[in-house]
């Protein structure tokens, strides 16, 4: 019941963090029908390429043997050689297609899933050995969609078989009466076209199980919204922490901001809800400095702390806010500003005996 339950809270798709994690593990979508169809069409080109020369080598090698075994007795060098060339000419017939079928297999799964590294999967895991476990795999969904996909293969390829096939039987009599060369020609043909026939009616059945697959594969993995909320806190962090730290962050600012305000030289004010507090020193600064701004509450301290350390507030609302918006604390004033700011200034010092 429980797993039931599980499984039904699993309604999100998986993070990009869990593919990933899957991926690693080697867990990814992989259809054994294209491996199959790209194997099958490896087989059909290469005997479509090859079968004709070998065709014509063997039917030469079977002459040989037909007519050495009328000799009375053959001799040691010609059974050699025609046993080197029987030889060779099966490990080409067997050799050739297995590192070729070896090739497209590795081909097949490399399109489907690209590079992948993943020593865990064959890694020796003792916990995955448990009797329980492979009854439940045997008799799992996914061994009977394999079963029915394998019934569903045979099918197909009977029924194609049966189709391509149904013409010939009338001529096997013909084609027994044939030489060597032409009953392995006649053979050549049938086998090219039953294989082309089964390729083509394999074509659908891959394309549909590529689909399944991937489906599959991304069901397995969907996640529920409490996974989410914990993946995202572990990558993350979580959020009501981050804001936390935020919050202190802007904290400390605001508390480094306010002690700078006893340097302030003027603060301009809104009045109300806003305020800006100017350091000036002619001798070593280009222009005035923003050393505190801020609204409302922030504004308000700002004043307060102006009143405590006698610094003269000037209240200008337009330039007040102005300046709010264009400079960042620790900036100086943007050039747009200094005449107005810089009569302010002046007025302030000659108050303050501090123009020269």
């Amino acid at each position: 019941m429980s797993d039931e339950e599980d499984d039904s809270s699993k309604t999100e798709d998986p993070s990009q963090k869990k593919l990933e994690d899957a991926r690693r593990r080697g867990q990814v979508p992989m259809s054994r029908e294209v491996n199959n169809f790209v194997m099958l069409l490896a087989g059909t080109i290469m005997i479509m390429a090859f079968a004709g020369p070998l065709m014509e080598k063997l039917t030469i090698n079977l002459r040989s043997y037909i007519e050495m075994a009328g000799q009375a007795s053959p001799g040691p060098g010609m059974i050699s050689s025609l046993l080197g060339d029987s030889f060779w000419m099966v490990m080409g017939a067997i050799g050739i297609p297995l590192v070729a079928f070896m090739f497209v297999a590795f081909i097949g799964g490399f399109v489907q899933v690209g590079p992948l590294l993943a020593p865990e999967v064959i890694k020796p895991d003792i916990s995955k050995i448990s009797i329980k476990k492979g009854f439940q795999r045997l008799f799992s969904k996914r061994s009977l969609m394999e079963f029915l996909k394998g019934l569903l293969k045979f099918g197909i390829v009977g029924a194609v078989g049966t189709v391509l096939l149904m013409p010939f039987y009338g001529s096997v009599e013909h084609i027994v009466g044939l030489e060597m060369y032409d009953i392995m020609h006649e053979t050549e043909d049938l086998i090219i076209r039953l294989m082309m026939g089964v390729l083509m009616a394999l074509v659908v059945l891959t394309v549909i199980d590529v689909v399944y697959q991937r489906q599959d594969h991304m069901k397995k993995l969907r996640m529920s919204k409490q996974e989410l909320k914990d993946e995202y806190r572990q990558t993350e962090g979580d959020p009501m922490v981050k804001a936390k730290l935020r919050q202190l962050r802007a904290e400390k600012a605001r508390q480094r901001m306010m002690a700078n305000v006893p340097k302030a030289d003027v603060v301009i004010t809104n009045p109300t809800h806003f305020a800006v507090a100017l350091q000036y020193d002619p001798d070593k600064m280009e222009a005035p400095l923003c050393v505190a701004k801020g609204m409302d509450q922030v504004a308000l301290r700002i004043r307060e702390l102006a009143k405590e350390h006698k610094i003269t507030i000037h209240e200008n609302p337009p330039l007040a806010r102005s300046l709010y918006d264009t400079v960042e604390v620790d900036e100086v004033i943007p050039a747009e500003h200094y005449k107005a700011v810089a009569e302010i200034i002046s007025f302030v010092f000659r108050q303050k005996g501090k123009l020269k």
